[in-house]
């Protein structure tokens, strides 16, 4: 079995990698600074399913010394650890460069010192290809459709970085692809879309799925930004994790790619279909109000991941009906968790 480092551990997508791993029988340490909304809950979570996670309290940005520490004797790294939220990248652009970009080069240069032949992979975003307004879309009563794009936006599409948000993430996506080209290294990067699913602690500013399933439950007021059309392919949890497993496992054809890891052309959804699948779950309506559109949302985006499938053999398989499903229940049994 292997020993595997997931930056970020007790994050949504960290604590359900980590989870994953221990029920497989690795060793795993998860390296958290414990800042965002829900990760003291998932630690403790794992550690009362798991009490043999090694859990360090570290913060990819100053403890160099720690993380270089960490890295050492580690078969996989899993790099989750970042400033997440649009809106706070544009409030506080110093702090969103510091986490991501000064954050990420700390550890690719920890890796490329003291664990240079472990396998690394990196969390992008779809934002890096920008709002893709060159594309035409048609306007549908709850949803926007490309036009002609039916396969989704490959990685052969133009970066375009056109909020600070993509900035940072952006040049993380091309640092972590250089290093494999430079140095040798055995790193991947994953442009995700849409990723949902239990442990998820959204909130307003990220993390739509969880947040709407949240505010619904708690009858909060709900503001969906822009007109409510904008659609992504979603991707559950399981699949991701699913993907990570193959990647590494198959780093001898993934290292040095660039994949776009999403749900696809086959799941996608809109907030208006989000709204409108949560009403069926809760049985009641959920009302809401409409804001302006946000600084570099993109009207729809769809991830082709053929490259993925090519190369690895994976694809998602659990679709957004279900998958909203195992949300709203996961949601509805940790309500405690949640302010009111």
């Amino acid at each position: 079995m292997g020993d595997m480092l997931v930056l970020g551990g007790a994050g949504f997508i960290g604590s359900n990698a980590a989870d994953r791993f221990l029920r497989e029988g690795h060793s795993v340490t998860i390296f958290d600074n414990f800042s965002r909304v829900g990760t003291p809950v998932n630690a403790e979570w794992l550690k009362k399913n798991h009490p043999n996670v090694d859990i360090v309290r570290g913060d990819i940005r100053f403890d160099r010394k720690l993380l270089e520490e960490t890295v050492k004797g580690k078969d996989l790294v899993l790099h989750m650890a970042a400033q997440i939220a649009m809106t706070r990248a544009v409030s506080n652009p110093e702090e969103d460069f510091d986490i991501n970009v000064r954050g990420t080069m700390h550890v690719l240069e920890a890796m490329r010192r003291q664990n240079s032949s472990a396998t690394l992979i990196f969390a992008s975003t779809n934002k890096v290809y920008g709002k893709l307004t060159h594309i035409p879309v048609t306007e549908k009563e709850k949803r926007y459709d490309y036009k002609d794009l039916l396969g989704g936006v490959s990685e052969n599409f133009p970066l375009e970085f056109n909020s600070i948000y993509a900035c940072s993430k952006g040049a993380c996506d091309q640092y972590v692809h250089d290093y494999a080209d430079t140095y040798g290294m055995n790193s991947v990067v994953f442009r995700q879309s849409c990723i949902y699913g239990p442990r998820q602690f959204g909130i307003e500013e990220q993390g739509w799925l969880s947040w709407l399933t949240i505010a619904s439950l708690q009858n909060k007021k709900i503001t969906l930004y822009g007109n409510g059309k904008q659609v992504r392919d979603v991707l559950f949890i399981d699949d991701l994790v699913n993907a990570f497993e193959l990647a590494h496992k198959k780093i001898s054809k993934t290292k040095g790619q660039v994949y776009n890891v999403g749900g696809g052309p086959k799941f996608t959804l809109s907030l208006l279909e989000l709204v409108a699948e949560l009403e069926k779950h809760l049985g009641k309506k959920i009302l809401f109000a409409h804001g302006d559109w946000r600084p570099g949302d993109q009207y729809i985006f769809v991830s082709d991941i053929s490259k993925i499938k090519n190369d690895i053999g994976w694809e998602p398989k659990v679709g957004p009906v279900e998958g909203v499903k195992r949300l709203v229940e996961w949601t509805k049994q940790n309500t405690h968790f949640f302010p009111g």
